[in-house]
């Protein structure tokens, strides 16, 4: 009888400890779930769709870049949930996503309240881990400096992207355990832009590359420009919509949605600088 009762007594404790093992495997799963949120305009759809139709991602909800973070996120067993959204929408803020838009949204009307219906940084970083954002080819039309920089000027001046720029960085510095992913200026075709905002769009570039960014900090910078213009000054034709249209065209698009795809997960398992 003793020995039945002790039997009895080793099983359930066998049951309890695989119970408290399974338990803690489905916390530690539930711990490894990243939510990633891609905010974009034209360009960046064209990213997240790749070569996938948009009537097949509208029925299927699959897309070229989900793919690739998803394929990239299963090789370090990583699951990922990964969504994307106009930002801002054309109504009621307008279709501007440039330095000073986030800078207006996320820094100067910053705080638990949307503004005029867009996130800020308060209620974005308390549903995703990892934030990606980015700006559109028409950031490439830099006017010249004036001499007299405004931060809460719209006039694209590299004297006031790089206010505005140093005053993002320092925001999402206040969400230490989130993460973010800036994209590197978007380029126009020749016909699009003058030499001179060529030229300032690649210095803008390598301000942000070599000089903006900070090694060991949160927030990680996926070279766009690079990979789009091929060292070139303008986009180049060939992964253009035509000579007059400067958004990426299917396979250049593809290409960008491996490399991010990529990216994105290497920032998640610490292997992005």
């Amino acid at each position: 009888m003793k020995l039945q009762l002790k039997l009895t007594i080793m099983k359930t404790k066998a049951f309890l400890l695989l119970l408290m093992i399974i338990i803690s495997g489905c916390d530690r799963k539930q711990e490894e779930m990243k939510k990633i949120i891609f905010l974009h305009h034209s360009t960046g759809w064209n990213v997240w769709l790749g070569k996938t139709h948009r009537y097949v991602y509208k029925l299927t909800g699959r897309s070229e870049l989900k793919t690739a973070v998803k394929f990239n996120a299963r090789k370090h067993g990583l699951k990922c949930s990964v969504s994307e959204r106009f930002f801002p929408k054309a109504s009621p803020y307008g279709w501007n996503n440039y330095p000073y838009d986030y800078y207006n949204i996320w820094v100067k009307n910053a705080g638990n309240e949307a503004y005029m219906e867009e996130p800020t940084l308060e209620i974005l970083t308390r549903e995703y881990d990892l934030i990606i954002f980015k700006h559109c080819f028409p950031v490439s039309n830099i006017l010249a400096d004036t001499g007299n920089p405004d931060i809460d000027s719209s006039i694209k001046t590299l004297e006031n992207y790089k206010l505005q720029y140093a005053a993002l960085k320092d925001k999402m510095h206040e969400f230490p355990e989130n993460k973010f992913i800036v994209w590197t200026p978007a380029m126009n075709v020749k016909s699009r832009v003058s030499q001179e905002e060529a030229e300032r769009t690649k210095e803008f570039h390598d301000w942000v590359i070599n000089e903006w960014d900070e090694k060991g900090d949160n927030i990680f910078i996926w070279d766009f420009y690079k990979l789009e213009t091929e060292g070139e000054l303008y986009l180049p034709e060939k992964n253009a919509d035509g000579p007059d249209n400067s958004h990426p065209n299917k396979e250049f698009s593809a290409k960008a949605s491996r490399d991010l795809g990529r990216f994105v997960v290497d920032v998640l398992v610490n292997k992005a600088e």
